[in-house]
């Protein structure tokens, strides 16, 4: 969360890039590091950070390097926990990850993102994705996005106006990045039910996603999705067992 060219932090805006910028290093931060991530002079940034302390948000390990403090992470936790969603669907992605092999996530949608709300590793095998609770990805390159997506933009102006001005990122050879490419996605999406990442946004990963209704019978909370090593479980090997991955997020 450094500042762009022009903009200067100040105040809470950059004790809240500090903060921001801290939860990156899980192994701890020496003032110089952060106070050059941020953009801001370091006596501001020590002021940030002695605020983060004093509200145990931050603390310093034996080197004297800053990592997250424990009174934000029982928050943070508290939060992601009490969350109705979170608890709701947890069952079902451990079902889900024991009957494929494969990772499981419950995802949001949140502007032009999708954010991992809850995420199952499967039960066996060496080698996981390496997505995080709390972590994120374009919405537009993602089983889940795109499914999510096919509720709010029900035509090709709604899908013009979602894009806006932005370039959309193109994470593989396969990412969609034109309105029309989108649209047609989404209308495919709306017509069978489901969705699907062909290595759209990681080579070598790919993903179906069905809609979860959690709150509402008819707009979706988030999105169920099973993300697999393309070489271990192909698409189509997903695909053909739709019918398994439907019964269990009922």
């Amino acid at each position: 969360m450094a500042s762009t060219a022009g903009e200067k932090l100040v105040g809470a805006d950059r004790t809240l890039a500090v903060l921001a910028e801290l939860a990156t290093y899980s192994d701890g931060v020496s003032l110089e590091e952060i106070t050059s991530a941020v953009g801001s002079p370091k006596p501001t940034v020590h002021r940030a950070l002695s605020a983060l302390r004093r509200a145990g948000f931050a603390t310093q390990d034996g080197l004297g390097r800053y990592v997250l403090g424990d009174e934000f992470l029982r928050l943070a936790f508290a939060h992601h926990e009490g969350r109705p969603d979170h608890v709701r669907v947890a069952a079902t992605l451990q079902s889900l990850a024991a009957h494929f092999g494969e990772t499981v996530h419950y995802t949001v949608l949140d502007g032009v993102d999708v954010v991992y709300r809850s995420k199952v590793d499967p039960p066996r095998g060496a080698v996981r994705l390496t997505s995080v609770v709390g972590g994120r990805n374009p919405a537009h390159c993602t089983a889940v996005g795109k499914l999510l997506l096919s509720y709010r933009l029900a035509d090709r102006e709604a899908v013009a106006a979602w894009i806006g001005d932005r370039t959309l990122e193109r994470r593989t050879d396969r990412t969609l990045t034109t309105v029309d490419e989108l649209h047609d996605e989404l209308e495919l999406i709306r017509s069978r039910g489901y969705s699907v990442d062909d290595q759209e946004n990681e080579p070598g990963v790919n993903c179906l996603a069905l809609p979860a209704f959690l709150t509402s019978p008819t707009t979706p909370s988030g999105a169920i999705s099973v993300s697999a090593l393309a070489y271990r479980t192909p698409l189509a090997t997903l695909v053909d067992d739709l019918d398994t991955f439907r019964r269990i997020s009922r």
